[in-house]
């Protein structure tokens, strides 16, 4: 099969990626059309809605087989029944499924259009330039993975006792004519998620059949999400599992997992693209070992829970650690944007915030129209919600304006703020970002990220300010404002603004 072309996810620093969730996207359009729609089938016009809003990449989350057991497990967890009678009473059984992270085998199920719908379906993005995505789950498997009863030694182990101690953490299975017991996949710092064998990444035949695994994905798609990348590192791994996941044989493979998978899928698909979710300050760490993208939690927890400055500091991080982020302010974990930031002026200045740092921009299936219920990953359903159109026509413009070639190849600078006069402590809820490309022109984004007005005064790169003046012109209202050189030199650019209030300023110097 010819490889696609590359799509806009490969030419730009600044990557807007779509994450769908391909069980509720297919189902909702097969109710909507009446009759079943698979990856093969799915309408143009909504692929043509993707490349309009401004998307590089569409993640289609949840497209490999997570098999019969998974599905057995999640319709029993008593939290998942606790969330059904909260938000969607009236789902049937059938309407949950296995969790997409508990992988039975990385194919197509038929009832979705199986390989040859998932060629089809790149095929038809790549048309429009738009890049896929898929996941990859290093750490576990389901239960009824093949391996767990051809290769029960690619699994950590446990004993009868760790069984009777921890019936939470251990399972016994059937491995060919006998039982064995395994640890399921865990995260250490909670219980065994009881729908997952454990991976033991000590062993050569599973790494082999691991980077196999990944070089036949990555033929079939433009880049992985991985999915808790930091569990696989070696030193997370000893550290959860200790002496339990010693190979039965002497033999022992050593070094980072990544570096030897990266590698070797890079060696083949040069441009194709990691994604690590990642966690405990590892980003950097995995960054290292060959991925392009981490997950940046820690702007998304200092947005939502402590403020510009907090934000502002981590921002401070060198300009490569920020090239490879990935920002978001709502996925498939979280909680929705436009409940989790409780009022809708506070989820746009945070949308803006996220949208205009570098780094790859990733945008849940939901946010645009402003949902709110939060839907398990098992569930196949989700309530309807009307599209609250005032938040969606924001989105809308602001992808717009982020697709822009200044944000796509230019500069990104974190500006200087001071306080717009003695005892105003208002400025340190700002945050102010510079985005230059030489010949193409300058953005400026003003944020006062706090719930009352604040005042501030922000220095402008010393470079801009060759003209007699300079036009400030906001690209998301009717504002515009020209402002005299000299003035800018000594005190900086003034604001004040609403709570929550900003701005993003096509900025320019006029000659007179």
């Amino acid at each position: 099969m010819s490889t696609p072309e590359p799509s806009r996810l490969h030419t730009t620093r600044h990557p807007l990626v779509y994450e769908v969730n391909t069980r509720i996207l297919l189902r909702e359009l097969s109710a909507a059309q009446e009759k079943p729609v698979t990856l093969t089938t799915i309408p143009d016009a909504v692929l043509d809605e993707w490349a309009e809003l401004g998307f590089d990449a569409v993640w289609m989350m949840g497209v490999w087989n997570s098999g019969a057991v998974g599905a057995d497990v999640a319709r029993t967890l008593p939290g998942l029944q606790e969330e059904l009678r909260r938000i969607l009473p009236d789902l049937t059984v059938e309407e949950v499924g296995a969790s997409p992270y508990c992988v039975k085998e990385y194919k197509v199920p038929r009832s979705m259009g199986g390989l040859v719908g998932l060629r089809k379906l790149r095929s038809r993005l790549a048309s429009r330039g738009l890049g896929l995505i898929l996941d990859f789950v290093p750490n576990h498997t389901a239960l009824d993975c093949p391996w767990v009863s051809a290769h029960p030694e690619y699994y950590v182990g446990g004993t009868e006792a760790d069984l009777a101690a921890e019936p939470g953490n251990y399972v016994k299975v059937k491995a060919g004519k006998k039982s064995v017991v395994l640890a399921h996949g865990r995260d250490p710092l909670f219980p065994g998620w009881t729908d997952t064998a454990q991976m033991n990444h000590r062993h050569p035949g599973l790494r082999a059949e691991l980077v196999e695994t990944l070089k036949g994905i990555a033929g079939e798609c433009d880049g992985l999400r991985c999915d808790m990348a930091m569990l696989v590192l070696e030193k997370v791994f000893a550290n959860t599992w200790k002496d339990r996941a010693r190979p039965a044989r002497s033999e022992e493979v050593a070094g980072e997992f990544w570096k030897e998978a990266i590698g070797a899928v890079k060696s083949a698909h040069p441009d194709f693209l990691f994604i690590a979710e990642a966690y405990w300050n590892l980003e950097w760490e995995l960054q290292q070992l060959g991925f392009d993208f981490t997950y940046d939690k820690t702007l998304y927890d200092r947005l939502l829970k402590e403020g510009a400055w907090a934000a502002r500091e981590h921002l401070r991080a060198e300009a490569v650690f920020q090239s490879r982020s990935l920002r978001f302010i709502e996925n498939h974990d979280e909680q929705r944007a436009a409940r989790a930031f409780s009022s809708e002026a506070w989820h746009l200045a945070a949308a803006v915030l996220t949208a205009t740092v570098p780094g790859m921009l990733l945008i849940h299936d939901g946010q645009l129209e402003g949902r709110t219920a939060k839907v398990p990953v098992q569930w196949v359903r989700r309530p309807l919600e009307p599209r609250a159109e005032g938040i969606f026509g924001f989105y809308s413009r602001l992808l717009q304006i982020i697709r822009e070639p200044v944000f796509r190849r230019g500069k990104w600078t974190l500006l200087n703020l001071r306080p717009a006069w003695h005892d105003n402590s208002t400025w340190q809820n700002f945050m102010a970002f510079w985005w230059q490309l030489e010949g193409v022109g300058a953005r400026l984004i003003v944020v006062n990220y706090a719930p009352h007005s604040g005042q501030v005064y922000v220095d402008l790169p010393p470079d801009f300010l060759d003209g007699q003046a300079c036009d400030f012109k906001d690209l998301l209202s009717e504002a515009q404002y020209v402002r005299d050189k000299h003035g800018l030199m000594a005190k900086g650019l003034y604001f004040d603004l609403t709570g929550y209030g900003f701005h993003i300023f096509d900025a320019r110097p006029l000659m007179r």
